[in-house]
């Protein structure tokens, strides 16, 4: 196992959690990135599918961040990282925040680039698929 996996994470969360989602460097060229659940699951394979699907779902807010709460290392060069959202809806002006979401995502991680993340809406969901219990 690898502190490095873990750093590698800190530094994509660090990032995103001041709403800055403009780079895609720390995932492989060919990354499968998976939305589990929530309104808009499916899964895309690539870098720029990636930020295509990130841009369209946050493009409905405003002041967008998506912040760690727990980062969790795990076997086989995997990251969980517990995480909730916060921002406002564009057109409702409703704040995220206030909603609870609390999610999580897996991050894989090889030769200190993601392979795979894994977003899930629904924290419980990913705990159980992992086995877990907060």
């Amino acid at each position: 196992m690898s502190q490095e996996n873990v750093e590698i994470v800190r530094s994509i969360y660090a990032a995103w959690g001041r709403g800055d989602f403009s780079s895609v460097e720390w995932a492989d060229p060919e990354i499968e990135y998976v939305i589990v659940d929530g309104p808009e699951p499916g899964s895309w394979n690539g870098r720029v599918a990636m930020a295509e699907t990130m841009r369209s779902i946050l493009n409905t807010w405003e002041n967008a961040r998506i912040e760690a709460d727990e980062y969790i290392e795990l076997e086989d060069e995997r990251v969980l990282v517990l995480n909730h959202i916060s921002g406002q809806g564009k057109t409702s002006g409703l704040d995220v925040g206030k909603m609870k979401r609390n999610g999580a995502a897996i991050l894989h991680i090889r030769d200190d680039r993601v392979t795979r993340y894994v977003s899930y809406n629904d924290r419980d969901r990913a705990l159980a698929d992992l086995g877990r219990r907060e």
